[in-house]
C-alpha cells in the first residue's frame, strides 16, 4: 500500500480527527450511513474534497485491500501558506518570486516545476484545491529534494489569491501563447509572481484575466507549444535574470 493512501473506516475518520493533511476522499457512490456519513461530515467540516468512486475504483486505489468503501489520499508533504512564502521573501530581503501553477493535472510536471522554481530562487509555489494534482509521492521524488526547500501552497480560489498577492505589491504574470509580448521583452524586475497554464488548455479564462501581463515564449519551428515545465523553466531564469543579473 502506498504511504499517502488511508483505507478504512475507523483509519480514516482518526486521520481527519488528527489533523492529517488529506488532499482528498474516495467515498462509496451510492447511499452511505453510519460511519461513513461521519466521515462525508467530518471531510466537509475540515473542507476536504470528496469525490464519490465505484468499487472497481476504490478497490485499485486501495491496492484490493479491506477499504470498506472510503479511501483517503493524504498529502506525503505539509503544505505552506501564501503568508508563508511571502513572509519568506521578507526574511530574505528579496522581491518576492511566486510560481502560480493553474490546474497542473502531472505530477511530472510539477515536479520538475518545483525543482525549477527552488533552482532559479522563487520563494514558492502556489497550486489550486481543485483540478490540480498534489503533492504526492511522484511530486516528490521528481522535485528531487526541492520540495523540502521551496514552499507549496494548496489555495481553494486561486483567482483571490491573485487578488490578494497584486494587493501585497506583486505583480502577475502568465505565459500565453497569443500574447502580443515575448518574455525576452519583458521586466521582471521587482516583486513577481509568474502563471503557467495547464498541460492541454493553458491558462484558464479566470487566471487569464486576473493577470497584470500576458507573455508568449517565442518558437520558431512547427510545435504549437511546450511542455508546462519547459515552459516553465524558460520564464522563471527570465526572473532569475533579472533579479540576481542586472
Amino acid at each position: 500500500m502506498k504511504n499517502d493512501i488511508i483505507i478504512g473506516r475507523n483509519p480514516v475518520l482518526e486521520a481527519i480527527r488528527a489533523g492529517r493533511t488529506i488532499d482528498k476522499i474516495f467515498l462509496k457512490s451510492g447511499d452511505i450511513d453510519g460511519s461513513l456519513k461521519k466521515i462525508a461530515g467530518a471531510a466537509k467540516d475540515n473542507g476536504i474534497i470528496i469525490q464519490r468512486a465505484d468499487r472497481r475504483k476504490l478497490d485499485t486505489l486501495a491496492d484490493d485491500g479491506n477499504h470498506q468503501g472510503v479511501v483517503a489520499l493524504c498529502a506525503v508533504h505539509e503544505y505552506a501558506s501564501v503568508e508563508d512564502i511571502l513572509s519568506s521573501a521578507k526574511y530574505k530581503g528579496e522581491a518576492p518570486f511566486v510560481v502560480i501553477c493553474d490546474k497542473i493535472t502531472d505530477p511530472h510536471n510539477l515536479g520538475s516545476i518545483i525543482r525549477t522554481a527552488n533552482a532559479a530562487g522563487a520563494h514558492g509555489v502556489i497550486i489550486p484545491k481543485h483540478e490540480s494534482v498534489t503533492l504526492n509521492s511522484t511530486v516528490l521524488k521528481v522535485s528531487a529534494g526541492a520540495a523540502e526547500f521551496t514552499p507549496v501552497a494548496r489555495v481553494s480560489n486561486l483567482a483571490k489569491t491573485i487578488d490578494d498577492l497584486k494587493n501585497a505589491g506583486v505583480w502577475v504574470t502568465g505565459t500565453c501563447a497569443d500574447a502580443e509580448k515575448s518574455i525576452y521583452d519583458s521586466d521582471f524586475s521587482g516583486a513577481v509572481a509568474i502563471c503557467i497554464g495547464s498541460e492541454g488548455n493553458g491558462l484558464s479564462r479566470l487566471v487569464k484575466e486576473k493577470c497584470d501581463f500576458l507573455v508568449n515564449i517565442p518558437m520558431k519551428g512547427e510545435t504549437e507549444s511546450l511542455n508546462a515545465s519547459v515552459a516553465a523553466a524558460l520564464v522563471l531564469y527570465e526572473v532569475f535574470k533579472a533579479h540576481n543579473l542586472n
